[in-house]
């Protein structure tokens, strides 16, 4: 049987080695009972320890096995008759079971990053279609939502731009925060087409309208560094459109501009100045965390095989068809029930497919 060296090469073995080391200082961190005092940084760690529990415990299961099966054949080459019988029947076990468990390391490796990642920032805004435009985005967002709390992950409303005519949204971004939810919502970044009759239709005509979704990984504030009393100029101001005399009279509204991305942010949500400032700095650096994991995606990508996707979609990822009950995705084959998908909010088999899809493809980029 190869060694561990042999069964897995440098560079995979690298990267365990650093992600075993990871697990057991965030086990140490959580057991500390300073970090339980930070309710928000202690889920944040425990979310990043679970997404490396399976990979970390296969990893330690793979070396025992080489361990075990050294010690078979030392016992073959001992000459004691007992002892090279028993050896002979448990060997080739442990080389079958040593050779599984590397395949199943290898996969989860290729995802290990994206399931550390447990807090998006999720934006959706209306396209092309008018007044159903609206309501098509309003209808993809109650999904999300609903599935989230499938799920049982926290979701956050940072901005709501409704359109009170028609009961439709023209933009939403929400913070989605949970174990996995990187993992599967990447893959909602991109054009939504829905095919149906509006409601505001009269003569029955299918409509074709869109809606846009962005998914932006919310990083920890360790990620990324921004001098907020240099890089960043902060304006507060009165809040626009409806919502009564203190929303519109009272200075609440927070605006930033990032200048070294020109990245910039409004927030009024809330009546509170403070609310809106800590949820204008966490999109802000949310934005500004995207732009940096884009450039250093696009330097490293020879050397990391593969390992983290760049969460580039095409711009139209799904289509879905009122009429013939079908959800019908760009980058799949199989199909889907829209009165799953939408109705009943189960996106999970849409995802396993996804996430299968990309496993193998980042395996063969190994």
């Amino acid at each position: 049987m190869p060694d561990l060296a042999s069964i897995l090469p440098d560079t995979v073995r690298a990267k365990l080695d650093q992600i075993d080391a990871q697990h057991r200082e965030l086990t140490a961190a959580l057991a500390d009972p300073e970090a339980a005092s930070d309710h928000r940084r202690a889920s944040s760690m425990a979310i990043r320890r679970a997404a490396l529990d399976e990979l970390a415990g296969a990893y330690r299961r793979l070396r025992k096995l080489i361990a075990d099966a050294d010690e078979m054949r030392g016992a073959l080459a001992a000459g004691d008759p007992d002892l090279a019988g028993l050896a002979r029947e448990e060997l080739p076990v442990l080389e079958a079971t040593a050779a599984d468990t590397a395949e199943h390391i290898k996969s989860l490796l290729v995802m290990s990053d994206d399931r550390q990642i447990g807090s998006v920032i999720l934006e959706i805004r209306a396209g092309t279609g008018g007044d159903e435009a609206g309501l098509w985005a309003r209808d993809l967002l109650s999904a999300y939502t609903r599935y989230a709390a499938k799920r049982g992950w926290k979701v956050e409303e940072m901005e709501l731009d409704a359109d009170p005519s028609v009961g439709g949204i023209r933009k939403a971004i929400v913070n989605i925060a949970g174990e996995g939810v990187w993992q599967e919502l990447s893959f909602e970044a991109g054009v939504h087409s829905v095919k149906r009759v509006p409601a505001t239709e009269t003569q029955g005509r299918i409509h074709t309208s869109t809606c846009t979704v962005a998914v932006l990984p919310e990083p920890q504030a360790v990620e990324v560094t921004i001098d907020w009393a240099s890089d960043v100029t902060e304006h507060v101001t009165t809040s626009q459109g409806p919502g009564g005399q203190n929303v519109n009279k009272v200075a609440t509204a927070v605006h930033m501009v990032h200048h070294p991305t020109g990245v910039e942010v409004r927030m009024q949500e809330t009546k509170s100045q403070a609310q809106n400032r800590e949820k204008a700095r966490r999109l802000l650096t949310a934005r500004v965390y995207e732009i940096e994991r884009r450039r250093v995606e696009a330097e490293r990508a020879g050397q990391r095989a593969g390992q983290i996707g760049t969460a580039q979609r095409s711009e139209k990822i799904r289509t879905y068809r009122y009429q013939d009950n079908i959800v019908s995705d760009e980058r799949l084959d199989q199909k889907f029930a829209k009165s799953k998908i939408l109705d009943d909010a189960d996106l999970k088999p849409l995802f396993e497919a996804l996430i299968e899809q990309e496993t193998a493809r980042r395996l063969a980029a190994l």
